[in-house]
């Protein structure tokens, strides 16, 4: 395993993150893919003993089950500064208005579960999920800054924005001496490239640390045609982000698929040794011991300038998709 500094942090991360959304009770929630327990248990074993040292989790992944799941693993295998763990609060929901919970109100009482479920007296990274629309910027960046000064969270980061609401926010963090975010959680892939535009220089100019999810897009990027998974038949989600794009998408795959058998190696180590030459650290989706093993080995493939653009060339302009999709339609309702 390599490892990386977290931006401007003082955090040392391995270059694969271990992304546990997979991870939970599959009879909460909204995921019925999730492994159960015991099967996380041995999943962050094995991924601990091949130097992974960074595990992303949320609140809102099974109803806090994989909090509850990885807390208590990574206790169990590990020293508390042996391992870097991130989580995710939500915006404040529509009961939460109503009741007049504040921005900063909202995050104390979600990073207090989360600290609860995960077993633990503070994360490392403490993640603003998605970009709330209904709480003042000012509010979120406040609320954030008093987890950090109390203890509970080491540095912030974000996921789910446009480069200008992270420039704002972090902008108004520097202007007002609050905590800026140091990392940015994004959709990006290699059918999945819309990051490039403006939030990659961005954060190369402001060394901010981009630890994308759904780096092999749901499992697409790494399966032949015709392979399939539990999670491909039934995550509905994934579906809805790339099934509209898959026969531009397909032709892409294909080439994975042609590096991997050329190299000798599988579709997961082509996809991500491509996106770690664009990354800090890829959070991976892991429900198998094959899917850590692959993802470790990419770390140390190396592809040439001429396999990179052969991956590359086909890529057409995206939609935005999922959250991020969703986010764009509530900020050009705010403008109309």
């Amino acid at each position: 395993m390599k490892y990386t500094k977290l931006g401007k942090s003082d955090l040392t991360v391995s270059r694969i993150c271990m992304g546990c959304m997979g991870f939970g009770n599959a009879a909460t929630g909204q995921h019925s893919w999730t492994v159960d327990e015991a099967q996380t248990r041995e999943i962050i074993r094995h991924g601990l003993e091949l130097g992974i040292n960074f595990y992303d989790t949320a609140i809102a992944y099974q109803n806090g089950t994989s909090e509850q799941y990885v807390g208590k693993a990574l206790r169990d295998f590990a020293k508390r500064d042996e391992y870097v763990v991130a989580t995710k609060f939500t915006p404040r929901t529509q009961d939460e208005i109503d009741a007049g919970v504040s921005g900063q109100k909202h995050i104390e009482n979600y990073l207090n579960q989360s600290l609860k479920n995960l077993g633990m007296d503070h994360v490392d990274l403490y993640i603003y999920h998605m970009w709330d629309y209904h709480t003042p910027m000012e509010e979120i960046m406040n609320g954030l800054h008093n987890v950090v000064k109390a203890g509970k969270a080491r540095y912030i980061g974000i996921s789910n924005c446009f480069a200008w609401q992270l420039a704002k926010a972090n902008f108004y963090a520097r202007e007002h001496g609050l905590t800026e975010f140091v990392s940015i959680q994004g959709h990006y892939n290699l059918i999945a490239r819309e990051e490039e535009r403006e939030m990659a220089p961005f954060c190369a100019d402001q060394n901010i640390a981009m630890t994308p999810y759904s780096a092999l897009a749901g499992g697409r990027l790494s399966k032949r045609p015709g392979e399939t998974s539990k999670r491909l038949q039934e995550d509905a989600y994934a579906k809805f982000k790339y099934d509209a794009t898959a026969e531009t998408d397909g032709k892409i795959i294909e080439r994975v698929a042609e590096l991997a058998e050329k190299r000798g190696v599988s579709m997961t180590e082509i996809s991500l040794a491509w996106l770690l030459t664009k990354v800090t650290a890829p959070v991976v989706g892991t429900t198998k011991f094959s899917h850590v093993d692959g993802a470790v080995r990419a770390v140390d493939l190396e592809l040439t300038q001429d396999e990179t653009g052969y991956l590359e060339e086909l890529y057409v302009p995206h939609a935005l998709v999922g959250v991020m999709a969703q986010n764009g339609k509530q900020k050009a309702g705010n403008v109309v």
